[in-house]
């Protein structure tokens, strides 16, 4: 029998969080064990942001629906459906959504995200 050259993900991880946002992990490290690149699809509802963080990956977010917002560094970026964003690593970011509807988007993190390599910073 000839082995599949593709895998479908119908049961993507759900990362646990306490502000609201949805986080679905469709492969990477907590799905998959891949630690070259993560992809992830995330729901922010209005009102979340998160704490600074640097992480030690490439993040690249594509906006579904909605807006996002990023301080990168100390430059505030605004992103709306359909444009796309690429953050290298080592860059201080902070995520956030403080318009009034959920932000629906994909982030691709290489090397895959782990919680280890975000170095957030106290809120």
């Amino acid at each position: 029998m000839k082995q599949k050259k593709y895998t479908i993900q119908n049961n993507p991880f759900v990362v646990p969080t306490n502000d609201g946002k949805v986080i679905k992990e469709h492969f990477g490290l907590a799905t998959n064990g891949n630690s070259k690149i993560s992809v992830a699809h995330m729901k922010a509802p209005a009102g979340w942001s998160e704490p600074f963080q640097t992480p030690e990956f490439d993040e690249y977010t594509f906006i579904i629906k909605g807006k996002k917002q990023f301080i990168i560094e100390d430059e505030t970026v605004t992103l709306e459906a359909g444009q796309s964003i690429k953050i290298e690593k080592n860059t201080r970011v902070q995520y956030s959504n403080p318009f009034s509807e959920t932000c629906e988007y994909i982030a691709i993190c290489t090397p895959a995200f782990s919680i280890d390599m975000v170095n957030r910073e106290n809120k």
